[in-house]
């Protein structure tokens, strides 16, 4: 059944938006194809937002907006508003790894339910949708937050998607002179360091261990390689 959530009637079309392609029977059987033209619908929203509700900003920053909005980690916790994880299709061994949870996946069942939603209502309910489900990432950024490379918030956002837990940081040493002094940050999830990071003010290593965090993440829920698999 659809999510009440999304603006869309044909079962068929959420069905194939939901289709990972380890679980499709052939190559156009999966939500790549939607995900693809959802992505374009997706950037288009946002960029006319962005363009009308801030006509003082310049294209570096509009860029630099939309960026953090159409990022993966808002998308995933979209994903998961809307209880997509539970109606993804993967094969036995995508779900063994991780796949149902895995933000990268997450995120492109959206823009396929996007791509889905524009083809069989157009243009108007489509951005209703996707202003109305990535209403919380526009308002940061009207907020200020306008930097793509804020992995912080990043690694907030993944955290609260996949364990509904935010990551504590903690400050594990300095070196140097005063003048030079370097941190030296962890961050920790449920009393696990996950990542570790290095800068000339703590703001800066707590960027550098919260990035480190997502790698270690993003690593951990990825497929295995083949040279693993043999083991």
């Amino acid at each position: 059944m659809i999510p009440k959530a999304i603006p869309l009637r044909n079962e068929e079309a959420f069905r194939m938006a939901m289709r990972h392609s380890s679980a499709a029977l052939t190559p156009g059987d999966s939500y790549e194809r939607l995900e693809f033209f959802g992505d374009s619908v997706l950037g288009l929203v946002v960029a006319q937002y962005l363009f009308e509700h801030h006509p003082d900003w310049d294209q570096g920053l509009l860029s630099k907006a939309k960026s953090s909005i159409v990022q993966e980690a808002p998308l995933a916790v979209v994903a998961l508003r809307l209880g997509l994880d539970a109606h993804l299709e993967l094969s036995p061994s995508e779900e063994a790894t991780g796949g149902r949870k895995r933000a990268s996946i997450l995120a492109d069942v959206v823009e396929a339910c996007i791509g889905a939603v524009y083809l069989e209502s157009g243009l108007e309910v489509a951005r209703w949708f996707v202003l109305e489900q990535m209403h919380e990432a526009i308002m940061r950024v009207r907020g200020g937050d306008v930097s793509p490379d804020d992995f912080k918030s990043k690694l907030q956002e993944v955290g609260q998607a996949i364990w509904r837990r935010s990551p504590r940081y903690e400050v594990a040493g300095e070196t140097g002179h005063a003048h030079e002094r370097r941190f030296r940050v962890v961050v920790i999830f449920d009393g696990e360091t996950i990542g570790e990071g290095e800068g000339r003010s703590k703001k800066e290593a707590e960027q550098a261990a919260a990035k480190d965090a997502l790698e270690v993440i993003e690593r951990s829920r990825s497929p295995r390689d083949e040279t693993d698999r043999r083991f």
